[in-house]
This record gives structure tokens, C-alpha cells and sequence, in this order.
């Protein structure tokens, strides 16, 4: 077969569909350049979903007339002009292939009025040439318009989804790049119909009421603002509840330098993140914004530009992870007492489930809780105490009174009651009781570190040979976590002792994926799970169980140890631990005054 050299009309259709490859792609391109020349206000109007008619007007810089025909050729871009800049670009845009792709399968005007010039000028281009620029009326800005997409391409067009569909993903993509710059506003209308009015948002609470716009009020009712700073990375956003979780991962935005990126690393470390506390197969929500040096990243990885690859990925995700995990191990005594929010329950969880068995419960003999001295400092800790230990009284006029309150009692050997200066709180007592002893195991287990047992008779284990090496470069952390391993070969390893808490175990498996951890992320991630699951175990075992009649005291020394312990809102299995009914929800109940 001879090889040939493809025409150049050819070439561009081609570009445009790794560009291009549905309306939604088109709007993500057009405003992306609108942001990078300074946009403070982006209209955006299509037609039929964007097949008929795209539309995106800015207030930026606008382009020079000299320029507006190298504006649609491709390669040409005013954003990078050696090797240096891309190692380091900071635009959304930088390609210099979205204007000439879009071109090239629609009929495009290209309008813009250039800040210092005395007017407006247009171009047009018919999917073959482009047209000389002539004056139009136009204020500072651009105003790109996209005409009858995929008109010289019908094959491309037959692909496209309904009207309906192909508006839900412009909407989507609109509403994704809103949430990356708060500090512009934003409009949308579809077939003559506003659709979504974005002002800026310069502030906490006008962000958080565009979040609420744009992921629901539900969610920013459920998040937590956190922002952390370190060594050039610097981390902030919402995270969402671990009980406010969702089941599908159709609410998690992240965003790298001002850029929307589907990064796996990110991803991973995030859902690392809230491991310990998210209920079983379901999915975090998150609007998260990572800021670092552009050298140390790579956003040169495909055409569409959602992919990211970090020069020190392993940095990256160990800070994220670690953030994180931070910010969703809050107590409620760090909280703002004003703010304080309870877990809602899962879908599917019933309340007379919560000991962890799903079956019938049976009451149980225990002496006391393992929070003995608790109860002593809880007694001792406010003077009010005294006085409900002895009866049942209102908490006063709300000083010095606790996030969870004080006890009232039991509700079915299940539930403990409380009081507190906005109402009445719930409590799952062996949901609470096992998150408490979890954490402390956790913690005397960090303190302690994982202890070895010393096999009878040690065995060898046959690897790939870069399994076997990372034995020796990563001997230090296997030794941390309980493993003696030794080296005996290219590809074989002798094992002559395990981590005391996992000497049950399937060994074998077990260490395969450590070294696979080891190759893949640099983590240790699956001995720290296993021996999170046998702590969690041992805690679910060792929690104060369904008919366990507690007195008054052990009650409120449980209250106190949940405001100390972290992730005390979930317990291990991620269902929520508390709930409150506040006293106007309470008035309602009773129609008092009305």
C-alpha cells in the first residue's frame, strides 16, 4: 500500500473528533478560552441541545483583528510559544486545536472587540476557508457562534443522542466549570429559556449558595469546608458527611489549578480518605480544588485535556489522602457548637440493626464500659452533672452544656436520650460504643506498632523478581507492619514471621498484595486494611451490646467520649451513630403555636 499524505481539510475533521466529540466538548472549549482571556461574565445560549446553535459571549480581552484568522488555524495559540511553557502551562487552553476543530465540522463567526482597538471585527469560516475580517458592533469581549455541528460529517452526527440528552450534558459541563471559578458569573439559556443564572461569588456563603445551585441543597446542608497548606500544595473544598453518601459517583469534583481533571490518583486517594468511615459500596461526594506548581504537573496528556499526570504522584496522593482523612476526623469538640450537624441515616439501614449482627439481640452480661474513668472526669467536668445524675432536669438556660447534651435515658435498651440547648439527641449506643473502641484500639495499635509473630516453621514464598526486590528496598516498612521477610534468591523470599494480629490469616495472598501495593502506589495499603477490618471486628465484639441497661453516668461518659473521639458521627460500617430533633421540629409535632 503506498503511503500518502492526507489532505489538510482531512487532518482538521480528524483533530475534531478527539476534540469534538459532541456538543458538550464544544461548549467545554469555547468557554475555556473565554476564561483564559479574562472573562468575568460568560452567556452561554444553544439551540436543540447545541446541534443547531452554540453560542458563548465574554467580557474579556477580546482578540486583536490581526489575529482573528490565525485564531482558527490550527497549532496557532497565543498561550504557549516554546517547550518551557508547556512544561509549565497555566491556561485552561494551549493546544491551539479547539477553535480550528470546531470549524472545521460547523459553520463558526468568530466576533471580538480587542481592549485599545476602536471597534469590533468578525470572521466566518464555512468548514473549507475562512473569510477576510470585516467591522461589526460588538463591546469588549468575543462572542463565538457555532452553527449546525457535524453539518459536513454525518456520519458524526447520527451518533448523537436526543436533544434532551445532549442539553443534560452541556448543562452538566456548564455547571462543572462554574463551580471551578466562583469569581464569574455565569448564564445559561437553552430554545430562548434561561436556564441557570450563576452571580459571582467572592465569599463563603455566596460559594456555598452557588453549591447548592449547582450540587443540590442537600449536599451543602451534609459538607464541610476544609482547606490545608503545605510544602506548595495546597488543598480546600467540601466534603460531604460519610452518611451523606451517594450510589453512584455522579458528585465528585475535582479540580487542579483552576481545571476540571478526572485524575485516578486523586480519586483514589480521596476514597482512601474516607475508607474508614463510608458504608459499604458506597460513594463519597466532594467538591475539592488542589492548587501546586504547574512544573509539577503535566496536563499535556490528551486531547480533551480531563486527564493530569504529576511529576511526584506519590506526593500528591499521600497529601490529599492524609488531608482528607483529617478533615472527616473532626471531634465535636472542635466544632462550633452552633454548626453542629447530625448524621443522616443510610438508605436501606434500619435502626434495630445497628449491633452489627442483623439479627435478633439478646441481652448480654457485661459489668461496665470500658470508660470507667471516663464517667468519673464526666461527672466531675461540668457542674451541672451533679445535679442530672441525681434527677432528670432541663439543662438550664444552655451554658456549659455539650454538643450531645446530657442523658435523660434508654429508649428500648437500644437508644440513649439526650438533651441538649437545641433539643433532643439520639444515639445508637452500640453503633457510638464501637466507633469509641475502635479508635482507641487504632490508636494504642500506632503507638505500639504491629508486633510480630515468629513462625515454628518459616516458608518460602516464590515471586517475580522485581516482587523480590522491592523486599529488600521496602524492608523497613514491612518491618514496621509485622513481617519478617527475607530474601533468599532472584525470585524467592522466606517468610519467618507475620503481623501478630493477622497470624490467622491467608498469609500468602495477603503479602502478594502488599508487594503489588508496593509496585503500583509505593503504599501499604493492604495490611493497614486488613488489620483496620480485625480492629473493627474486635471492637464490634467488644462494644456494649442491644438490652444493656446502663446507668445514667456510663451514659453521659459515652456522650462525652463521642465529642473526643474522631469520626464519632459514623460507626465502622459507615451507618450514623446520632441523630437530633430540634424543638421547633419537635412544636411542629404538636402544632404549638400555631
Amino acid at each position: 500500500m503506498t503511503i500518502r499524505v492526507l489532505p489538510s481539510q482531512l487532518i482538521d475533521q480528524i483533530a475534531a473528533g478527539e476534540v469534538v466529540e459532541r456538543p458538550a466538548s464544544a461548549v467545554k472549549e469555547l468557554i475555556e478560552n473565554s476564561l483564559d482571556a479574562g472573562a468575568k461574565r460568560i452567556d452561554l445560549e444553544v439551540q436543540a441541545g447545541g446541534t443547531r446553535v452554540i453560542r458563548v459571549r465574554d467580557d474579556g480581552a477580546g482578540i486583536p483583528r490581526a489575529d482573528l484568522e490565525l485564531a482558527l488555524l490550527r497549532h496557532a495559540t497565543s498561550k504557549i510559544s516554546s517547550l518551557e511553557d508547556l512544561e509549565s502551562v497555566s491556561t485552561l487552553g494551549f493546544r491551539g486545536e479547539a477553535l480550528p476543530s470546531i470549524a472545521s465540522v460547523a459553520q463558526l463567526t468568530l466576533t471580538s472587540h480587542a481592549k485599545g482597538e476602536e471597534s469590533g471585527w468578525s470572521v466566518e469560516s464555512d468548514g473549507l476557508a475562512v473569510s477576510n475580517p470585516r467591522p461589526a458592533a460588538h463591546p469588549t469581549g468575543t462572542t463565538i457562534e457555532v452553527r449546525d455541528l457535524f453539518f459536513n460529517t454525518p456520519a458524526r452526527r447520527k451518533f448523537l443522542k436526543t436533544e434532551r440528552t445532549e442539553f443534560s450534558h452541556i448543562d452538566a459541563a456548564f455547571r462543572c466549570m462554574a463551580l471551578g471559578r466562583f469569581d464569574v458569573e455565569w448564564h445559561l439559556k437553552h430554545n430562548q429559556k434561561h436556564t441557570l443564572s450563576l452571580p459571582a461569588a467572592r465569599d463563603r456563603e455566596c460559594q456555598e449558595a452557588r453549591l447548592a445551585q449547582v450540587c443540590g441543597e442537600d449536599f451543602i446542608s451534609h459538607a464541610r469546608y476544609f482547606e490545608r497548606e503545605i510544602e506548595g500544595f495546597r488543598l480546600s473544598g467540601w466534603l460531604a458527611e460519610p452518611t451523606f453518601s451517594r450510589s453512584q459517583s455522579d458528585r465528585q469534583y475535582t479540580f487542579v489549578n483552576g481545571r476540571y481533571v478526572r485524575d485516578k490518583v486523586l480519586r483514589h486517594a480521596v476514597r482512601l480518605g474516607y475508607e474508614d468511615v463510608l458504608f459499604h459500596g458506597r460513594h463519597p461526594a466532594y467538591v475539592i480544588f488542589l492548587e501546586m506548581d504547574t512544573r509539577r504537573v503535566d496536563v499535556n496528556a490528551h486531547p480533551a485535556k480531563l486527564e493530569i499526570r504529576f511529576r511526584d504522584s506519590r506526593l500528591v496522593h499521600d497529601f490529599v489522602f492524609r488531608t482528607v482523612e483529617a478533615a472527616l476526623s473532626s471531634t465535636l469538640d472542635s466544632e462550633e457548637r452552633d454548626d453542629m450537624q447530625p448524621p443522616t441515616r443510610l438508605p436501606g439501614t434500619l435502626p434495630g440493626t445497628s449491633d452489627g449482627t442483623g439479627t435478633q439481640r439478646a441481652p448480654l452480661s457485661q459489668s461496665s464500659l470500658y470508660l470507667g474513668a471516663q464517667a468519673a472526669e464526666a461527672r466531675d467536668a461540668v457542674p451541672m452533672y451533679r445535679m442530672l445524675h441525681a434527677r432528670v432536669e432541663p439543662p438550664g438556660d444552655g451554658q456549659d452544656i455539650p454538643p450531645l447534651g446530657f442523658a435523660l435515658g434508654q429508649l428500648l435498651g437500644i437508644y440513649i436520650l439526650a438533651e441538649n440547648k437545641d433539643g433532643l439527641i439520639i444515639v445508637d449506643m452500640h453503633a457510638a460504643h464501637e466507633r469509641i473502641t475502635y479508635e482507641r484500639l487504632k490508636h494504642d495499635l500506632v503507638e505500639d506498632r504491629l508486633k510480630t509473630q515468629s513462625l515454628l516453621v518459616p516458608f518460602s514464598l516464590k515471586l517475580a523478581e522485581q516482587e523480590a526486590q522491592l523486599v529488600e528496598t521496602a524492608a523497613e516498612d514491612l518491618t514496621r507492619l509485622g513481617f519478617d521477610l527475607t530474601r533468599r534468591g532472584p525470585g524467592e523470599v522466606q517468610v519467618s514471621g507475620v503481623p501478630l494480629l493477622l497470624q490467622g490469616a491467608e498469609v500468602e495472598p495477603l503479602l502478594r498484595d502488599v508487594l503489588a501495593d508496593l509496585g503500583q502506589k509505593g503504599g501499604l495499603h493492604r495490611v493497614e486494611l486488613a488489620v483496620n477490618e480485625l480492629l473493627a471486628t474486635m471492637a464490634c465484639h467488644g462494644a456494649v451490646r442491644a438490652n444493656r441497661r446502663l446507668e445514667v453516668e456510663e451514659m453521659n461518659a459515652l456522650l462525652r467520649e463521642m465529642e473526643r473521639t474522631e469520626r464519632s458521627d459514623q460507626c465502622n460500617h459507615g451507618r450514623p451513630t446520632w441523630t437530633r430533633i430540634t424543638i421547633a421540629e419537635l412544636d411542629r409535632l404538636f402544632f404549638r403555636g400555631q
